[in-house]
C-alpha cells in the first residue's frame, strides 16, 4: 500500500505528526505500507494540486484542509485550517470518522496521539518523548527564553535543524528517524549532526543580527529582516533580547513568499489582549492565538512592511 502524507514542512510539529501518524497507521492497519512525505508551506495563493493525492490513502498532518475527494485522512490544531466557508463546510459534512480537528491542542502530534487513542485503542508509548516535545514546541511550554534559545535540549537542536535546513529530504530523514528512535539518537546521527553545527553558528549569528534590527517600543519588537538573507530565524530570540517586550511583528524573505510573522511573548505577565490568529487573518493569515503569520507574493515587500505597520500600531495601543 502507497500512502502519501502532506505534512507542515519546516516545523518540529508537522514532522513529529508524520511520524507519529506513519508509525500508527503501519501499526493499526498496514503493515509493510510504503511511505512517502511531502512538505507543505504556507503560501499567498494555497492551492492542492491534485497530483499531491497519489497514494492509496492521502493524510495531510498539521496543515489546512483540502476538499480533494482523494483526500482520506486529516488532523489540524490551527484555528486558521480552513482556506474557505466552504471548505469548513465540507468537513462538517464529512462522516468518515478519519478527518478530525481541535484548536484547542497545543500541536497536532498531541492531538494525533489522543485521537488514535481514544477512537482506535492505539499508543506508541516509546514515542512519548516525541509527542511531549511537539507540545512543548509548538505551544511554546519552555521555562525561559534561554531555554528556547540556547537549545540545549535534543529537541530545540532538531528543532533548528527542521526549520532552517534548505531542503526536504533532511526533515523527512529525520520524520524515518521520529518513527522509532529517541530525539538524543537523532541529533547524534552523523548526517544530521553535520546540518546541525553550521546551523548553529548561523543561529548565533542571527541572534546578534537581530539585536542590530530590533527596537521595542510599548510592548512591541519589532525588526526587519527583508532585506537579509535570514529565511528564518528562532521566534523566541526577541524575548531573549527584550524579556519586557509583550509582542513580536517582524517581516523576512523568502523565496516563495514575503512574510509577516507576529508573536507573543510565553513569560509575558496577565492575559494577552489579542487573538493574532483572527488579527493575521484579516490581512489574509491565520495561526494560533498567540502566534500567527501573513504570507504576500514574493517581492511584494513594501506591502508586507505596510501591513506589519499596522500591526504593530494596533498591538502596541
Amino acid at each position: 500500500m502507497r500512502v502519501r502524507i502532506l505534512y507542515h514542512d519546516h516545523c518540529f510539529d508537522g514532522a513529529a505528526s508524520a511520524a507519529y501518524f506513519s508509525r500508527f497507521f503501519e501499526d493499526h492497519f498496514a503493515p509493510g505500507a510504503e511511505f512517502h512525505f511531502t512538505g507543505m508551506a504556507h503560501k499567498a495563493s494555497q492551492i492542492f494540486e491534485d497530483s499531491l493525492f497519489d497514494g492509496d490513502e492521502n493524510v495531510i498532518v498539521d496543515f489546512k484542509y483540502s476538499t480533494n475527494p482523494k483526500l482520506t485522512w486529516w488532523f489540524d490544531h490551527h484555528q486558521s485550517a480552513f482556506l474557505s466557508p466552504q471548505d469548513a463546510e465540507h468537513f462538517r459534512q464529512d462522516h468518515s470518522g478519519h478527518k478530525m480537528f481541535d484548536p484547542s491542542y497545543q500541536s497536532c502530534t498531541k492531538y494525533i496521539a489522543a485521537m488514535v487513542e481514544a477512537r482506535f485503542g492505539y499508543r506508541a508509548t516509546d514515542l512519548d518523548e516525541l509527542v511531549e516535545w511537539a507540545d512543548i514546541v509548538d505551544g511554546a511550554r519552555y521555562s525561559s527564553a534561554q531555554d528556547a534559545v540556547e537549545m540545549k535540549a535534543p529537541a530545540m537542536k532538531l528543532t533548528l535543524v527542521i526549520e532552517n535546513v534548505k531542503d526536504s529530504e533532511t526533515v523527512q530523514r529525520i520524520i524515518r528517524m521520529m518513527r522509532h528512535c529517541r530525539l538524543d539518537q537523532i541529533i547524534a546521527d552523523p548526517a544530521i549532526a553535520r546540518v546541525f553545527a553550521p546551523q548553529y553558528e548561523q543561529h548565533l549569528e542571527t541572534i546578534d543580527l537581530i539585536r542590530r534590527r530590533a527596537s521595542a517600543s510599548r510592548g512591541v519588537i519589532y525588526f526587519d529582516l527583508a532585506g537579509d538573507a535570514i529565511t528564518s530565524y528562532n521566534k523566541f530570540i526577541p524575548y531573549y533580547l527584550f524579556p519586557e517586550g509583550t509582542y513580536t511583528v517582524s517581516v523576512s524573505n523568502q523565496s516563495f513568499r514575503t512574510k509577516v510573522s507576529v508573536g507573543s511573548s510565553p513569560w509575558a505577565s496577565g492575559p494577552l489582549k489579542y487573538n493574532l490568529a483572527s488579527i493575521c487573518e484579516r490581512y489574509g493569515g491565520g495561526g494560533h492565538p498567540r502566534v500567527g503569520a501573513i504570507s504576500f507574493e514574493p517581492g511584494e515587500v513594501e506591502r508586507a512592511r505596510q501591513v506589519a505597520a499596522e500591526i504593530r500600531e494596533e498591538l502596541a495601543s
